[in-house]
């Protein structure tokens, strides 16, 4: 069982999280669509709703990008607003896919699909080449701590499928991502419209020696981009069942943030510091021997001792950083602008806690990568450094470290409405 569970959750066939992103009528709507059409994804009665739509709107052909713009003001004005999700499988991997829109007003929906993402699909006009949202949405992904990335260089139909184009994008792309911090970056010429590199290879480009787009996605190895070394279990409930079966069960609840905990390891538990052993690690499926990131589990310890909703279980050599006082990157999701001494709910792992905006150092220029220090505001889709205050320490490591402690979202207090994403640094 452990065995299969490890596979499943780490193992290169696991399932894969991913999202594209582009400019407004790069195709990004149309590449999900045809590839969930050429890999057999859709139903027939899917495809049928699909011509007549396309046949109503006065298309030549199926439009299948209508798949994931299922809003009415999407398929009206033609471009993307919200995230859709799309779920499909082949006999390699299960895929989530997340559509997300090009328009620069819509910077706060892309976060929200690339926050969980494991891989980037970029996709960039090869008549227009590297613009000003292929820079910003690269930024973006490496942000939010995205280790993979997929340029792909779509419309090669209507350049001729010429190497010179696309080799030119690539350098140019890559000259741009060499001030970030992207490491893993495939370049695939595609063509969504005809298929070409999506599903199948394609005859009309014999330089490219590469694989097609859906062999990239079933192959990419991701088992390693979890953090296996730092233990970090946050609670999120306590389990009592007050049964005569179950009278002394006392069991802690969660997922695994970090780390690999294992049947008999000393764990030390914030914020009180005080240390046990784990006396048995429980399943849906029964007892497993150790848990890895990503594991949804109940650890039972040695002792009784006063543990709630909130506490981190972590080593006792290896703790992550405590403080009140937090810097982070900020995306500000909100109408309203961002104001120095603002309050707000502040959302980490499994804590709810109150915070108090101390001071925003700058705003980044989000397509030079430059800083602008005379200007503190932040207004909806800015990115920008601050610093925050909490009521209480939080126990957090930095983002680039680990993307479930490092990560914060804000809270209108009046509202509950969610109005940014932090990422601590």
């Amino acid at each position: 069982m452990k065995d299969k569970i490890t596979h499943e959750l780490h193992g290169n066939r696991g399932l894969l999280r991913l999202f594209t992103a582009g400019s407004v009528d790069d195709g990004k709507s149309t590449l999900i669509g045809r590839l969930l059409y050429d890999s057999k994804s859709i139903f027939d009665d899917q495809f049928e709703a699909l011509q007549r739509s396309s046949e109503s709107r006065g298309e030549e052909r199926v439009n299948l990008a209508l798949l994931t713009d299922g809003l009415r003001a999407e398929r009206e004005q033609g471009i993307t607003i919200d995230v859709a999700y799309r779920y499909f499988a082949t006999p390699k991997r299960k895929f989530i896919i997340a559509d997300t829109p090009g328009h620069i007003q819509y910077t706060r929906n892309m976060i929200t699909g690339s926050s969980t993402a494991n891989l980037a699909i970029i996709i960039v006009d090869a008549r227009k080449g590297i613009g000003e949202q292929t820079c910003r949405h690269t930024l973006i992904t490496s942000l939010m701590g995205v280790r993979h990335i997929i340029v792909c260089v779509n419309k090669m139909d209507l350049v001729d499928y010429k190497e010179e184009v696309f080799e030119k994008i690539r350098e140019d792309y890559e000259s741009f991502a060499a001030k970030l911090e992207v490491t893993d970056v495939q370049f695939i010429p595609i063509s969504a419209l005809t298929g070409d590199n999506v599903v199948d290879k394609s005859i009309k480009m014999p330089w490219y020696k590469g694989s097609a787009l859906l062999y990239a996605l079933e192959n990419i190895h991701i088992s390693s981009d979890e953090n296996q070394i730092d233990c970090r279990f946050p609670v999120q409930y306590v389990i009592r069942p007050q049964s005569d079966k179950y009278h002394d069960y006392r069991g802690y609840a969660g997922k695994v943030a970090g780390g690999i905990f294992r049947k008999g390891d000393t764990i030390v538990i914030l914020p009180s510091g005080l240390q046990s052993k784990i006396r048995a690690i429980n399943t849906y499926n029964g007892e497993i021997e150790e848990a890895l990131p990503g594991m949804s589990v109940t650890i039972l310890l040695d002792d009784d001792l006063d543990i709630s909703r909130g506490d981190m279980f972590a080593r006792p050599h290896n703790q992550p950083r405590i403080a009140q006082d937090i810097e982070m990157m900020l995306c500000w999701m909100n109408e309203k602008k961002l104001t120095v001494g603002g309050r707000y709910i502040l959302k980490h792992t499994t804590q709810d806690l109150q915070c108090i905006l101390k001071d925003i150092l700058y705003k980044l220029d989000i397509t030079t990568l430059h800083r602008i220090d005379d200007d503190k505001e932040l207004k909806m889709n800015d990115i920008g450094r601050v610093t925050i205050r909490t009521t209480k320490p939080l126990f957090f490591d930095a983002y680039r470290k680990n993307r479930h402690t490092g990560g914060i979202i804000l809270i209108d207090e009046s509202t509950n409405e969610t109005i940014g994403a932090g990422m601590i640094l």
